[in-house]
């Protein structure tokens, strides 16, 4: 299918979304009108970033009466759950029930109901309670990362088919009209075709994955790891290292097809991957491309198994298990011919190279590498890994690059687990949320809960987990507790009409390691999406809302009316 250009309303005011051939199969909408150079859309609300954080935001907005554009550099809206290959999600033990926004369960729902609607299960998997498409051991839903596409894609049609919104697919942001304290526009070109056009909004959201926006539009922000004099974190460096991000990841997925060769030409640095030792401190535990790794808690080293036929592994944990994404017994004989795995593993983590403020030329090296490093690693695995009977290697291990639409087989966007973060009206500390550091600050009852924020505008809860950094530490691991997302984090110091919608919110390098997962990345871009309906209706700014008690408590009542819990139920307590 031949590519297209930008895609724009078929009359005022009405929306489109772009289409780019066979990668963005299941889009929400397949008109194609084409943008002039130089063409302007309006809107009340402009998203840059279709990630998790972007979707949810842009849902928001929809549903109380915005018109809303959002940009998505890749092929696919969704950020980590899709286009970047994260489809087990990485969530909190109460999920089924609680401890996310009703729209963010109601997602899973949809997710688990495209299974039981459109694939022929088994009987096992339809008497399940709670369906989990790969049985992944990971995550309570590992799925295919197309499904979720599809889900979002349905969710956002209806106003794109209304007119409401307007989806810029292959588009990125290269330029921002600060003005003073509000943005005006920004200037988007499409990655492709090379042609720009101008969004212009009353508010604007920067949904990236790295938080590009906050830089073209003078945002002041941080970025990389802070030191124990600046935030008197319990875990803090000891020297700020602006440049000491997490690790970012190119995921791919397996099928193991037992009896087959499918080994892919050996990749030229093969070598080099395969001898690495990763110069981390404290130590890592040997090689990167070895079944041995850092236990991310204590940093000793720790003992996998790898078995593709899902069998276990001698009483470790069977890495091609751990996030598998279909388990064919769960669907009808013969509809896979084996089980689907998705690798994002400690093996496959980059940290050999910053990606944030860098250039595109540096920017393009690292993730280049990171790919390469992927490839090395499905190679070893299919060459040299031991087996538990002795041998090396598994042939059978096919790459699927159908299931991320990409010609590689990689998916089509890093895993990215750090961003830039805006310098906040209120920063998240490691005081607020971690379990350990709130002995040292509170006393009483009160140090058993994370630090309650009145200007709260959501919940979440995974443990502080920061993975290898770009400047040579190794995990940072260890409990936080069941917290509060308050709004003071997404409002910037300064500007009025811009903000953040997942990890680049207001946290340090430290609580952005509870912060960064699937459901509060969701609940970050609602809350974001809802302080911009709510400041439109009442002809306010989400800043005024945060510092006018009544109007505090009014958008309050807003968000639980629809659903967005903005405190933990005492009975988590109990």
């Amino acid at each position: 299918m031949k590519r297209k250009h930008f895609i724009r309303s078929l009359g005022a005011g009405a929306g489109a979304l772009v289409s780019f051939g066979s990668g963005a199969s299941g889009t929400a909408a397949s008109k194609s009108l084409t943008a002039p150079v130089g063409g302007e859309i309006r809107s009340d609300l402009v998203i840059i970033g279709g990630g998790m954080g972007g979707c949810a935001a842009a849902l928001a907005a929809l549903r109380n009466g915005c018109s809303v554009t959002m940009t998505e550099e890749t092929d696919w809206i969704g950020g980590q759950l899709t286009q970047q290959g994260v489809s087990c999600p990485d969530e909190n033990p109460w999920i089924e029930l609680f401890g996310a926004t009703r729209s963010y369960l109601d997602l899973r729902v949809q997710i688990r109901s495209f299974y039981t609607r459109f694939y022929p299960l088994s009987a096992q998997a339809k008497a399940a309670l709670f369906f989990n498409p790969g049985n992944g051991s990971v995550s309570k839903l590992c799925h295919e990362p197309r499904v979720a596409l599809m889900v979002l894609n349905s969710l956002l049609l209806p106003y794109v088919q209304a007119g409401k919104l307007t989806i810029l697919l292959q588009t990125k942001a290269v330029a921002a009209d600060p003005g003073a304290d509000k943005v005006h526009f920004v200037k988007c070109r499409n990655r492709q075709t090379g042609k720009e056009c101008v969004l212009k909004g009353t508010y604007f959201v920067d949904a990236t994955e790295l938080g590009d926006l906050l830089p073209l539009a003078g945002v002041e922000y941080v970025t990389g790891a802070e030191s124990k004099k600046q935030t008197k974190e319990l875990h803090a460096a000891e020297v700020a290292n602006p440049k000491n991000n997490q690790a970012f990841t190119s995921c791919f997925v397996l099928e193991y097809r037992e009896g087959e060769d499918h080994r892919i030409r050996k990749p030229d640095n093969y070598n080099f991957w395969r001898d690495f030792v990763p110069p981390l401190t404290p130590a890592w535990s040997g090689q990167l491309l070895s079944l041995y790794y850092s236990t991310p808690s204590t940093l000793k080293p720790k003992k996998l198994g790898f078995d593709p036929t899902g069998k276990a592994t001698a009483g470790a944990l069977n890495l091609w298990n751990y996030r598998r994404i279909i388990d064919h017994n769960n669907f009808s004989e013969g509809l896979y011919k084996g089980n689907l795995s998705l690798i994002n593993w400690p093996q496959n983590d980059y940290f050999l190279g910053n990606i944030i403020d860098v250039d595109a030329a540096v920017f393009n090296r690292h993730v280049a590498k990171a790919k390469e490093l992927s490839l090395s690693l499905l190679y070893w695995l299919q060459t040299a890994v031991e087996r538990p009977d002795g041998g090396q290697g598994w042939p059978g291990l096919l790459l699927r690059p159908d299931m991320l639409g990409t010609a590689d087989g990689l998916a089509q966007y890093p895993y990215i687990r750090e961003s830039r973060r805006i310098k906040p009206v209120f920063r998240i500390l490691e005081e607020h949320v971690g379990k350990e550091n709130r002995k040292l600050v509170a006393s009483g009852p009160a140090a058993e809960k994370a630090a309650p924020f009145s200007d709260s505008v959501g919940i979440g809860y995974y443990h502080i987990d920061l993975h290898p950094g770009t400047g040579g530490n190794n995990y940072i691991d260890f409990d936080s507790l069941p917290f509060q997302i308050p709004l003071g984090a997404l409002l910037p110091q300064r500007v009025r009409n811009l903000l953040p919608a997942n990890k680049n919110i207001g946290t340090t390098h430290i609580t952005n390691g509870c912060y960064r997962e699937h459901p509060v990345e969701w609940g970050i871009g609602e809350a974001a999406g809802m302080a911009v309906a709510f400041s439109l209706q009442k002809k306010t700014e989400p800043h005024a809302i945060r510092e006018n008690k009544k109007l505090l408590a009014e958008f309050q009542e807003l968000l639980q009316a629809q659903g967005m819990a903005l405190q933990w139920p005492a009975e988590l307590y109990k």
